[in-house]
């Protein structure tokens, strides 16, 4: 099933420096390459056949009854390897690989006509249903660009599918789909729709509905639920035993306005409705389920206008919510060239998930670009990609 598919067009922004990145595209949309011609190339197989191998070792060893899975540690930009989840466990991969990956999964291209290839599918996610991903949801992982709704759901599938205590019996990522739908036909928080004339219904958005996990909806004893409203991101701290919600916002520390407040309103009623509608009890009963509280927890954010997304990301993969202790949260802010790193990190994580059955390609069109020298320049997301940086003969 696929996601909605707004538009979108990458952000530029003329201060940001442009650099040659020396690399070729073997693959190039000019290419006319026969079907047969397109077989995998020993560096593609080679990885390929190892990633295979890992995941045969790792449930060897967990027959064994040997416990495979690392913890959850914070990953550097400037690492020479860099670690990427599979259904299976961790694996690890050279920076230069996960740098063609984001190179690759990134780029628009334009035809001599001005077409553009951004609603190519890219991925295609196998859970409880497949959810396709575009070439222009991935495009929004670029340099100081808002990063797409569907990236978001994405990389809450694949936590929820990590095999590991934390997200097999603890956390349950709430793929932020819905609450999105019904934001916009809810605008600043009304219950009732000025579109539809309607409150809200789960029901009204079967689209969606296949990629709730209602098993782990109303289990696990937290539920972290990202909303985005206006283009910034904000994340859901759900208490399911206690039935006590909490907001961590990487730009506010508390509802900055009237309509936010009624905006948190209407989304606990929202997270409520879903946990009642997978067969669990509601936040709040009667009337004070369209009340229930959510106050904000303080803790260190974002630095930009631009990077709320990737902070409620790594937030899901990391907070502990019982370390939250009088609406505060102690942690170590990452520098701003780890959070840039982050949106290279993501687009291998997405597209050489063991959930994407189009793993192959992506990991087969990586390897077919060409990178001419190492360059740190390359880990950053500001690099401004153009004609120029790609060799075509």
């Amino acid at each position: 099933m696929m996601a909605r598919t707004a538009s979108y067009v990458p952000k530029t922004d003329p201060g940001v420096p442009s650099f040659s990145l020396g690399f070729t595209d073997s693959s190039h949309e000019g290419a006319s390459t026969q079907e047969t011609e397109r077989e995998k190339s020993p560096e593609a197989a080679n990885l390929i056949e190892q990633l295979d191998s890992l995941v045969q070792r790792i449930a060897s060893s967990a027959a064994k009854g040997k416990n495979t899975s690392p913890q959850i540690q914070r990953e550097t930009g400037g690492e020479s390897s860099a670690k990427f989840e599979t259904l299976g466990g961790m694996n690890q991969i050279p920076d230069d690989m996960k740098q063609k990956c984001y190179i690759w999964g990134t780029r628009l291209k334009e035809d001599a006509d001005g077409n553009t290839n951004e609603y190519e599918e890219m991925c295609t996610l196998i859970g409880q249903g497949e959810y396709i991903l575009m070439r222009m949801h991935l495009a929004s992982l670029q340099a100081k660009s808002d990063i797409e709704s569907q990236i978001v759901s994405a990389i809450c599938l694949i936590l929820n599918n990590k095999n590991e205590k934390r997200f097999k019996e603890q956390i349950y990522c709430l793929p932020p789909d819905i609450v999105c739908m019904a934001l916009s036909d809810h605008p600043n928080g009304e219950f009732v729709s000025p579109k539809t004339k309607k409150e809200f219904r789960v029901e009204a958005y079967p689209s969606f509905i296949p990629f709730i996990d209602r098993k782990k909806l109303t289990s696990h004893p937290y539920i972290f639920a990202p909303v985005c409203y206006s283009g910034h991101w904000w994340l859901w701290l759900i208490n399911t035993r206690k039935r006590k919600c909490q907001i961590l916002d990487p730009l506010h520390k508390k509802a900055p306005t009237d309509e936010r407040k009624a905006i948190n309103k209407f989304t606990g009623y929202v997270f409520s409705r879903l946990i009642t509608y997978a067969g669990g009890e509601p936040l709040q009963k009667g009337e004070r389920e369209k009340e229930i509280k959510s106050p904000y927890v303080k803790i260190s954010g974002q630095k930009t206008s631009y990077d709320c997304a990737v902070y409620v990301m790594k937030w899901m993969e990391l907070i502990e919510p019982e370390n939250i202790k009088k609406g505060k949260y102690q942690w170590d802010n990452w520098p701003q060239e780890e959070v840039d790193h982050y949106r290279v990190e993501y687009a291998s994580r997405i597209l050489f998930s063991e959930m994407n059955k189009q793993r192959d390609r992506a990991i087969r069109e990586s390897s077919a670009i060409r990178l001419s020298k190492p360059s740190s320049v390359l880990l950053s997301p500001f690099c401004q990609i153009n004609s120029a940086d790609i060799e075509t003969g």
